[in-house]
C-alpha cells in the first residue's frame, strides 16, 4: 500500500532523513521506533505533505504522493492522529468529529459518527463538551476518532501515548488493537517501544535518520540490542 524509498530530507541546511525505505501492505500494523530525533515523526510528515522531501519517493497504492499539498494527502485516503493531540480546544467534541470527516462527500458520515460514539462512548457524554475542557486521555481519544472519521486507508498515530498517564497508556493500546482488529492499515510512531512492538506486525529501528533494523515485532522485542536500548531488559 506505503513504498518509502531512500527518502531524504530536512529543515533548514539540516538533513534529518539519509535515504530510508519502507513498505506497508495493507491491514498491517507496522511501527517505526528509535530515539527522540532519529527521524521517525520527519518521516510522518513527509508522507502527509506536510515537509517537502530532499529526494527519493513516496509511492501510495502505486502512485507517487511526494510533492502534493497535504490536503490532498487526506483525500488520497491517508489521515494522521498527531502528536500531542492537537484538538479544536475551542470547538466541541462533535465539531472536531465532524472536521475529521470534512473531505468526505458521501452520505455515511452520520453512520460513521455513531460507529465512533460506540467505540468510544466517553466521547458520547462529552458530546456538546469544548474539546480543550478534555483530559490528555480524552482529547487522545477524541484525536483517534476523529482521524478515523475520514474513512482512511492508511492511518498514521504519531506518539500516541505521549504524556499520558500508566493506566490511559493501556487504554490508548486497547484501542488501537481493536483498530488493527477491524482490518485499518496503521503505520505507528510510538516513543513507548514495548507498546509499539506488541501491536506491530513489522517495525523499523531508526537511528541517526537510517534505518538500522527492521523485522517482525516479535523477533524485534527479542532482538539485544533493542531490548537493550529501548525496552529496559
Amino acid at each position: 500500500m506505503l513504498k518509502v524509498k531512500d527518502l531524504r530530507a530536512g529543515y533548514g541546511k539540516v538533513d534529518v532523513l539519509h535515504g530510508i525505505s519502507i513498505e506497508v501492505n495493507a491491514s498491517e500494523c507496522v511501527a517505526l521506533v528509535g530515539a527522540n530525533g532519529a527521524g521517525k515523526s520527519t518521516t510522518l510528515k513527509c508522507i502527509c505533505g506536510l515537509i517537502e522531501t530532499r529526494g527519493g519517493s513516496i509511492e501510495f497504492e502505486g502512485r507517487r504522493i511526494d510533492g502534493l499539498a497535504g490536503h490532498t494527502v487526506v483525500r488520497r485516503g491517508i489521515t494522521m492522529c498527531p502528536e500531542g493531540r492537537q484538538v479544536f480546544g475551542e470547538m466541541s467534541v462533535l465539531e472536531n468529529l465532524e472536521m475529521g470527516a470534512h473531505t468526505r462527500r458521501d452520505k455515511d458520515q452520520r453512520a460513521d459518527l455513531e460507529e465512533m460514539l460506540d467505540l468510544f462512548p466517553v466521547l458520547r457524554r462529552r458530546i456538546k463538551q469544548r474539546a480543550g475542557t478534555l483530559s490528555g486521555g480524552e482529547q487522545e481519544m477524541l484525536a483517534i476518532a476523529r482521524a478515523l472519521m475520514s474513512r482512511p486507508k492508511l492511518c498514521i498515530f504519531d506518539e500516541p501515548s505521549l504524556g499520558l498517564a500508566p493506566k490511559i497508556v493501556d487504554e490508548v493500546e486497547q484501542t488501537l488493537a481493536r483498530i488493527k482488529s477491524l482490518g485499518t492499515t496503521i503505520l505507528l510512531v510510538e516513543q513507548n517501544a514495548s507498546m509499539a512492538l506488541r501491536l506491530s506486525d513489522r517495525a523499523y529501528v531508526f537511528e541517526a535518520g537510517e534505518i538500522v533494523l527492521q523485522g517482525t515485532g516479535a523477533e524485534l522485542q527479542d532482538h539485544p540490542e533493542v531490548s537493550k536500548a529501548y525496552l529496559g531488559y
